[in-house]
């Protein structure tokens, strides 16, 4: 399963901790505590967020979304966003401006989008989630340890830059269980000058249609582990992303240093849709356990 961790880095140390992340008597223990518990709101100003959508083949997609899933697709393809990010101080809301106190680490979300939202969740625009990565350690094995809704993957190297030229962006898995991707795109035009090109034209009403569907997330799915031959079960986030279209730019990317195995397993066409949108607050609202899929 994609969403088992593995260290990318070999020994005792790197073993231990793909046990631990990986448990799941500790998953049992922690929900059993945890569901009594009010969910601590969290809270981040996140900046430079780089959308980055291809469309792939719907089929060889759904191996990657939640049980029961259906997939958002366009005669037969569906979009797959990977959107990376600098979280702003990523904390709990109680801390008020204590939060200013907390890292600031450096995300990769990689996500499909459904066609509707699974049984036993709000109708509400949802994505499933395949790859979470972050570049800080603490970070993802706090993921792990103490949510079901975001099991995030720790890279060799994570870097990301945005500069009034261009997005650059290279995740590099090492040995371990996250994605690959090295991508660049340049800041070209106006959002006012963007144009959509076929098949974009066909999905969307014009380019801020295009960014509000793509960038729309108030809640997200993940397939949650389960023992062999039990239903399959997936945990439900939900968040608040208050976006400002009018403030999102047009990147064009380069696709001649694109380099990212899963878009080739997934037949990717070459072009993509990309954009910067500069800065955003981002609250994680809410997670739980779905019903078992029939």
């Amino acid at each position: 399963m994609h969403h088992l961790y593995t260290h990318p880095n070999k020994g005792s140390f790197g073993k231990g901790l793909t046990k631990l992340l990986n448990s799941r008597r500790f998953a049992t223990y922690r929900r059993a505590l945890m569901s009594r518990l009010p969910f601590m709101t969290l809270d981040s100003d996140v900046v430079d967020v780089v959308y980055m959508t291809w469309l792939v083949d719907e089929t060889l997609a759904a191996a990657f979304a939640p049980p029961g899933a259906r997939l958002w697709s366009y005669q037969g393809r569906t979009p797959l966003t990977v959107l990376t990010y600098r979280h702003g101080h990523f904390g709990p809301r109680w801390m008020g401006s204590l939060r200013r106190f907390m890292p600031s680490p450096l995300q990769s979300n990689w996500r499909l989008y459904l066609a509707e939202p699974l049984s036993d969740a709000p109708p509400i625009p949802t994505v499933a989630f395949v790859y979470n990565v972050m570049d800080s350690l603490a970070h993802v094995a706090g993921t792990r340890l103490f949510s079901d809704a975001l099991p995030s993957h720790w890279p060799a190297s994570f870097d990301f830059r945005v500069t009034p030229d261009e997005a650059v962006i290279d995740i590099a898995p090492g040995d371990g269980s996250a994605p690959r991707l090295a991508a660049r795109a340049v800041r070209a035009a106006k959002a006012e000058d963007a144009v959509l090109s076929p098949p974009w034209s066909g999905m969307f009403n014009g380019w801020s249609d295009a960014v509000v569907r793509l960038a729309s997330q108030d809640a997200a799915v993940v397939e949650v582990p389960t023992a062999e031959g039990a239903p399959g079960r997936s945990a439900l986030a939900t968040i608040a992303l208050p976006m400002d279209v009018a403030s999102v730019e047009p990147l064009l990317l380069d696709t001649q240093t694109l380099e990212c195995p899963l878009l080739q397993r997934l037949d990717a066409d070459p072009e993509a849709l990309c954009f910067l949108l500069p800065s955003v607050r981002f609250s994680a609202l809410s997670e739980r356990l779905l019903r078992a899929s029939a």
